[in-house]
């Protein structure tokens, strides 16, 4: 069995460049579905069951994908057809997404909303899922924690741009912050969700035309890991990873959708979601939501020199624990400026959640079958988002008193939780 070959910093960097790209969709998605659902009418107490969309369409579409780009080979390759058509669908759902009330002549426009959500959310995993695979497929073992460390630069860069925009175009560039009518999107928010659509499709262009792909034959013969094709198997380590994710993507699932409201109730006094001040604590959302994947990018690549010294668990229970207590500071602070500080601890959380579950399993999967094992690894990203999504609007009506506020708590209870669980994996040795 050969070696497959180390690949320059600025290789790894041009084949995870469409995932910032994709990233600053999915962070235009995180930092505003929850205000445009409101806009159109979606009741907060439910607002959870429209984000439920995404992690079913995830569980669905990403196994799929991953079983079929394990088995195709043409002119494109293997993973780069899927972020090719991905990227196609995804830059049509976020042009359409904002323009919900145009299209509803007998549908509400919420349920067009969440909808489109649902669209765009497939359409992300059709490009998502086979960048992951294809990190595995092209970088030795040794490279992998650099490697997913690299996806989770690019993706903290997109990310940030992608939160920031509205704020951007509202306040530094005069795009107007109000709706021309109720029930409508402000404009700062519908041209950014333009030009993520144009960020996306360009970046995965570029990846796509700077990044070959093995052939099946020379993959296997390059892997790091025996190839068993007749036997399908979970490796060990995923199993005790899928404990780690259900408590880090509960948090996370639970921020996304609960910060805009507890925000703007919280330290905007309102939770009218046609008023200025709601739309204010919007965007102060997506700078928040900018700043921790920002964070994430700059100590993105500090990761893998941190899990060479403590082991890839003990860096990520750490970073998992300094995002709890930041989650549980949003109770303390009583200006929303303060906010930065807790959304730093959640940005290293963020980094590491990116990178490490992925870096730890990637050697123990079969490299002709690296595509279907990720796409069902991906369930441990989308039942806890499920979970959530069911239950917490429950929750917050019959425990929380309809504190949103209090979610954000939950979800720090649930990060230690994560950590917690990161202490029992047993790590293969290199």
């Amino acid at each position: 069995m050969g070696k497959r070959p180390r690949l320059s910093f600025g290789q790894i960097w041009n084949m995870s460049f469409g995932f910032m790209g994709i990233q600053f969709g999915f962070a235009l998605q995180n930092g505003n579905a929850s205000r445009i659902l409101l806009t159109f009418g979606a009741d907060v107490h439910n607002l959870s069951w429209f984000w439920l969309v995404a992690p079913i369409t995830g569980m669905i579409v990403q196994p799929i994908i991953g079983y079929m780009s394990d088995k195709t080979w043409n002119r494109l390759g293997r993973r780069r057809p899927y972020f090719l058509v991905g990227a196609i669908l995804t830059s049509i759902a976020l042009i359409l997404m904002p323009n919900a009330p145009h299209l509803a002549s007998f549908i509400a426009p919420m349920f067009i909303g969440g909808g489109l959500l649902m669209i765009l959310d497939a359409s992300i995993n059709i490009s998502m899922e086979p960048f992951r695979a294809l990190v595995a497929d092209k970088l030795p073992e040794a490279q992998h924690t650099l490697g997913f460390s690299v996806q989770t630069l690019l993706i903290g860069i997109g990310a940030v741009v992608g939160s920031w925009l509205p704020y951007m175009l509202g306040n530094w560039f005069g795009v107007s912050k109000e709706a021309a009518g109720s029930g409508l999107v402000a404009d700062n928010v519908t041209y950014s969700f333009y030009f993520g659509a144009f960020v996306l499709i360009s970046t995965i262009l570029w990846t796509i035309f700077t990044t070959s792909e093995y052939p099946p034959d020379e993959l296997v013969k390059t892997a790091d890991v025996e190839e068993k094709p007749k036997k399908f198997f979970i490796p060990a380590i995923m199993l005790k990873l899928l404990l780690v994710q259900f408590f880090s993507w509960f948090a996370l699932f639970s921020m996304w959708v609960y910060t805009t409201p507890a925000v703007a109730l919280k330290f905007y006094g309102t939770t009218d979601p046609n008023s200025v001040s709601f739309q204010e604590a919007g965007d102060w959302v997506g700078i928040l939501f900018g700043v921790y994947n920002g964070v994430s990018a700059i100590i993105a690549l500090s990761l893998p020199v941190i899990a060479k010294r403590l082991s890839k668990k003990l860096t990520h229970a750490l970073a998992l624990s300094i995002g709890g207590v930041s989650l549980l500071s949003f109770l303390v602070f009583t200006d929303p400026q303060f906010l930065l500080i807790p959304m730093i601890g959640i940005g290293i959380a963020w980094g590491s959640i990116l990178a490490m579950p992925y870096a730890m399993l990637a050697n123990s999967i079969p490299p002709k079958r690296m595509g279907v094992y990720m796409g069902l690894f991906n369930m441990s990203i989308t039942i806890p988002q499920i979970v959530s999504g069911v239950f917490s609007g429950l929750i917050l009506k019959y425990f929380f008193a309809d504190n949103p506020i209090l979610c954000l708590v939950m979800a720090g209870v649930s990060m230690f939780l994560g950590a917690i669980s990161a202490l029992f994996i047993k790590e293969k040795s290199v």
